[in-house]
């Protein structure tokens, strides 16, 4: 049977968006009897020491930036007015970059500006990037550390990396330059933004989730968010490496999605749901057809057979908007094996329960929510958005009946994210949802420095769902819900 490895010492600076080459998943199979394994040390949530933040003024123009800018600018101007854009496409990228180094040089020539050859590589890859590429926050998104960057005015750039929030040099010329470089990237997806829509979602073409704010719901300016997502799809085996959950849960998980259960994956901002989403998503048999539903899409499923649905906002009009219900019935007309929402924020909640509970088995989606009981909870808030008046227990009763399991995922207090608990749905008692948690992080100290320590915990529950599975042929080891001693 394929087992998942326990996490590496060296996993404690490893973070789940580092891209690693991912190893070849095994078949499923019933697991052969493991040893007895000594209690293991605690594990340690440390991240990577994140640099230091920069001084005061990091990040301010200076007056040779300033300058620098203002010939990049001009630069800029002059090439395009020199260069036949309509023949880019057709040159290799050397002899293109050849020929914008040639008119830099004459250019600087005319500008009676003297810089060395690094200045001037540097010069001709600043200009290349606001060509053909996202101007300054090209180096960002080439940058593999990054995960997150987060440009809060034209001239104050953030990133996140190993978990842990910096501030960079990264300048934007004005205003006028960051909103062109944002209205550059959502009009590439068939987004606008403008005073009459301010706010919007888009996509980078590696799939990058982009959010978008200018006047006059941004007060100081153009704001732009950008979550990075690794090019080489994360495992479960590497998030079992980096510590995020321990191999025992990650076979239950397994278990769970090869079995054709329900799954809600919930968490906060940054927490990493979609990132669990994609790696338990690689379970799913190949011969399988899903259908897959996202605002923005960014779902990085690896099976042959998939259908992907992206939504569409309004127009200038207000007309021609196609929301996550629409293709949700639409999905169940496509013959789906399974669908997969990318994230449940209003009505379609109710639609989504609809088709776990009329043979779509194995469906997923995520929900913001800080614990399992409040995913219930906001469930139940989102379907009462969808316009029908159905009493609460009516409500309650489709989630018991429709959501197998709820796995809780969490970005912690230092950088570090964890699947914090795993929990089963086990009916209805009266007119409440009845659960009960499979697993969980127990924290257990906090360092000086701000590192948690703690270790994974089964509860000693045995999942109702294990009959299931095993009529299915997928068998369990007993002993991974064995209380007496840490998972690892």
């Amino acid at each position: 049977m394929f087992r998942f490895a326990s996490r590496s010492a060296a996993a404690d600076t490893a973070q789940p968006h580092a891209a690693a080459p991912p190893p070849a998943p095994g078949r499923f199979a019933p697991p052969p009897r493991p040893p007895v394994m000594p209690a293991p040390a605690a594990v340690s949530t440390r991240a990577e020491a994140a640099p230091k933040p920069p001084a005061a003024g990091h990040g301010e123009i200076t007056a040779g930036e300033a300058a620098m800018i203002a010939l990049k600018v001009r630069l800029h101007q002059k090439l395009l007015e020199a260069i036949n854009l309509a023949v880019i496409d057709k040159m290799e990228p050397a002899q293109f970059r050849r020929e914008i180094g040639d008119l830099v040089a004459a250019m600087l020539g005319e500008e009676k500006v003297a810089l060395n050859q690094q200045e001037r590589m540097q010069l001709v890859d600043d200009v290349l990037d606001e060509i053909l590429g996202l101007g300054p926050l090209e180096p960002l998104l080439k940058d593999a550390t990054v995960s997150d960057i987060l440009v809060n005015t034209y001239s104050t750039v953030y990133v996140e990396r190993r978990g842990r929030l910096e501030r960079t040099a990264v300048t934007f010329k004005d205003d006028r330059h960051l909103l062109r470089i944002i209205n550059k990237i959502v009009s590439a997806v068939g987004r606008r933004i403008d005073e009459s829509s301010p706010l919007v979602d888009a996509r980078l073409a590696d799939g990058s989730r982009v959010n978008a704010v200018c006047a006059p719901i941004a007060v100081d300016g153009p704001l732009l968010s950008i979550r990075k997502f690794s090019r080489t799809p994360i495992h479960m085996e590497r998030m079992v490496e980096i510590g995020s959950l321990t191999p025992q849960m990650a076979e239950v998980l397994r278990a769970v999605v090869f079995g054709r259960l329900n799954v809600v994956i919930s968490g906060g901002t940054g927490s990493g749901k979609t990132t669990m989403l994609n790696a338990m998503s690689r379970f799913i048999d190949q011969a399988e057809r899903i259908v897959t539903i996202e605002d923005a899409a960014e779902l990085q499923l690896q099976q042959p057979h998939v259908a992907r649905m992206e939504t569409r906002p309004p127009n200038i009009e207000g007309k021609g908007e196609i929301a996550q219900r629409e293709l949700l019935k639409n999905a169940l007309r496509m013959r789906p094996d399974r669908i997969i929402v990318g994230e449940c924020r209003g009505g379609e909640s109710f639609d989504m329960l609809q088709a776990m509970n009329t043979g779509h088995d194995g469906s997923m989606t995520t929900v913001h929510a800080n614990s399992c009981r409040d995913a219930v909870s906001r469930i139940e808030q989102m379907v009462g958005m969808a316009g029908f008046d159905l009493p609460l227990k009516t409500i309650r009763s489709q989630i018991a009946s429709a959501v197998d399991v709820i796995v809780q995922v969490a970005r912690l207090s230092d950088g570090r994210r964890r699947c914090v608990s795993v929990h089963e749905i086990v009916g209805m008692e009266s007119d409440v949802v009845t659960m009960q948690e499979i697993f969980r992080f127990r924290r257990e100290s906090t360092d000086e420095d701000g590192t948690i320590r703690g270790h994974f915990w089964a509860t000693g529950i045995r999942p109702t769902f294990l009959p299931d599975l095993e009529a299915r042929g997928i068998t369990l080891d007993p002993r991974t819900f064995s209380p007496d001693q840490p998972l690892g």
